[in-house]
């Protein structure tokens, strides 16, 4: 298989996994995800990306107490064994003054790349992840210390799956991809 079969493989099979086994993910794993995420691009080479490996029970059940927003329950995230929390140290340049004159949040797309680097990575890994947006910023800073300065914008559940993934529907490329106008699909 070419590398581009492989990758889009790999792409085709990642999916939100909901439903994890109790069993700890080894440190090597951890550290494979975070390389992937380490190594992704960003804007001036700022690397904001900042992450916080939760693998402690009390502080994941914190986590879920007292960090999540209300009126989406999420009793999966209770047994995942690991959350990783997504942060970004802000740069004055790039993420402060850049996005005033061309309206991007820079942080945004750096954290974007490197989470999915790290989602793509635990998926080839055997693991399952999920993006977890619906979570208080506050709380979660002060349940991991985090200092000021550092921005939560993600929090990520991992570990091993407890039943393979179904894929879910996408939509089909003519319907996502134009070439050189908006009414000219690919």
């Amino acid at each position: 298989r070419s590398n581009i079969e492989q990758f889009i493989k790999l792409a085709e099979h990642r999916t939100s996994c909901r439903a994890y086994r109790e069993e700890p993910v080894p440190e090597e794993m951890l550290r494979q995800c975070l390389e992937a995420a380490r190594l992704a691009p960003s804007a001036c080479n700022k690397q904001p990306w900042r992450f916080v490996v939760v693998t402690d029970p009390s502080l994941r059940k914190e986590i879920c107490d007292h960090g999540l927003l209300p009126g989406l329950p999420m009793p999966w995230l209770r047994r995942a064994p690991v959350i990783v929390a997504i942060c970004a140290e802000t740069s004055l340049v790039t993420h402060r003054i850049a996005p005033v004159l061309s309206k991007v949040d820079y942080r945004l797309v750096d954290l974007g790349i490197a989470g999915e680097h790290f989602v793509l990575a635990a998926d080839a890994l055997g693991l399952g992840t999920c993006w977890i947006g619906w979570f208080r910023e506050k709380p979660v800073k002060k349940i991991l210390d985090i200092p000021r300065g550092i921005r939560v914008f993600s929090l990520l559940s991992l570990g091993f799956p407890e039943k393979e993934p179904e894929n879910s529907s996408r939509f089909a490329l003519d319907d996502i991809a134009f070439r050189n106008r908006w009414a000219n699909p690919l």
